[in-house]
């Protein structure tokens, strides 16, 4: 029997061939598809930003100089002129006079620095509308203090450089990140490829959500389930539901060889008599055995082989519920993080147990839990098939191998799942 690190590190090396297959693809910003998309090379800022000098404030651009002797008892009195407007184009800024500008506006040139309006007398624009950019011929505006240079000026590049390294290959693209490309010009940039996966949920009893059922059938769960934990790691995932027959669920995967990276599957790996995924999937190279933990148990890991040459990597889990969402997240969650550039794992803590809690001796179990008021961990029932216990629950709660009983208080570690 594997142990739960073992079968952790062996999914890790069967698909650590899957970064070098993730080539590279045009993206855009219109593309509708780029928010998480990993960029594949470097970017490099065509343009500075700011694209010019610009005002931090809504003031008056004037030079520092023309205020060396503003005092509250002395204020220096300028002439009013004109207005510089977000959009508006640079004028030259007449000697001894201050010209109303706008956040984001120009910097008129020769002018070194910019005085807050709250700050000028008086402290309001005047004259100044959406409508009128002019200010009232042979008005004054005061300012009772002197400015130093360079006050409230967002200087040209003071953001990044032309030239320069805007993101770096790697970078998981957010709104700052897409926001940044935007500002850049950059309309079209490489991303790194989705991985294409293959989701087999088998089952003669599995019907879709939808369906009535009859009796013996169940509603397909793990499609759902581990559709959405899929696509939450940045993957590309094609479904498809295959009943418990062997030459079928062959065939589906076979056909699908050419266009998609990875098959995850779900159920018939166990040793029962209808075990379709083991009896389709061992002549073909995937090896399944028992894992060292619970829920979860029976696994399934390998290259799928097929007549034509085509390979796969195949990762199998069992059929229940919540046995097939913890082994998402033991064994194939961190892989697929890794893949999009993220942190692998889970937040971790170690914290005290609210009750005292039961497991096997010789397994590593995995028990769905929540905090209490005090920060304490309350565990729920081991059974596998407690999906809606699982849904409810905030953390997952780890026991390891040679642990049989922890009384109340003692520390268990766990693993945030509400995040």
């Amino acid at each position: 029997m594997r142990s739960y690190a073992e079968h952790r590190r062996a999914v890790t090396e069967l698909l650590a061939p899957l970064e070098s297959a993730l080539d590279a693809e045009d993206a855009s910003l219109s593309g509708g598809d780029v928010l998480g998309r990993v960029l594949a090379a470097d970017v490099v800022c065509p343009i500075e930003l700011p694209g010019f000098d610009n005002s931090q404030m809504d003031g008056y651009a004037l030079r520092a100089a023309e205020l060396a002797g503003a005092a509250p008892d002395s204020p220096v009195r300028l002439p009013i002129g004109p207005t510089s407007a977000a959009g508006d184009h640079v004028f030259e800024l007449a000697p001894g006079t201050a010209s109303p500008v706008m956040t984001g506006a120009p910097i008129p040139r020769g002018a070194d620095a910019v005085v807050p309006i709250e700050a000028a007398d008086p402290p309001a624009f005047i004259g100044i509308s959406g409508a009128r950019h002019d200010s009232p011929v042979q008005e004054t505006v005061g300012f009772a203090a002197p400015v130093e240079p360079g006050a409230f000026i967002r200087r040209a590049g003071s953001d990044i450089a032309a030239g320069a390294l805007l993101l770096a290959a790697g970078t998981r693209l957010g709104p700052a990140q897409l926001g940044a490309l935007a500002a850049a010009g950059m309309t079209a940039f490489p991303v790194r490829r989705r991985l294409r996966v293959l989701l087999v949920s088998t089952g003669h009893e599995l019907r879709p959500p939808a369906a009535e059922l009859r009796p013996g059938q169940i509603h397909d769960a793990n499609s759902a389930m581990l559709g959405a934990a899929l696509r939450g790691c940045g993957a590309e995932v094609v479904e498809a539901v295959s009943p418990d027959d062997a030459a079928s669920l062959r065939q589906a995967i076979a056909a699908a060889a050419d266009r998609v990276d990875l098959v995850v599957t779900s159920g018939g790996v166990s040793e029962g008599a209808f075990e379709v995924v083991r009896e389709a999937l061992a002549p073909l190279g995937v090896a399944f055995e028992k894992v060292a933990i619970q829920p979860g148990g029976p696994q399934g890991l390998g290259l799928a082989r097929f007549d034509d040459g085509a390979a796969l990597p195949v990762v199998a889990f069992p059929g229940n519920p919540v046995s097939a969402l913890v082994s998402f997240e033991l064994f194939l969650r961190p892989v697929l993080r890794r893949l999009e550039g993220l942190a692998p794992d889970r937040h971790r803590a170690t914290l005290p147990l609210a009750h005292e809690v039961v497991s096997p001796l010789g397994k590593h179990q995995v028990r769905r839990g929540v905090l209490d008021g005090d920060g304490a961990v309350e565990v729920g029932a081991p059974s596998s098939h407690l999906l809606h216990a699982y849904a409810q629950a905030t953390v997952l709660v780890h026991l390891p191998v040679g642990v049989d009983r922890l009384p109340a208080g003692a520390p268990v570690d766990i693993w945030r799942i509400d995040d």
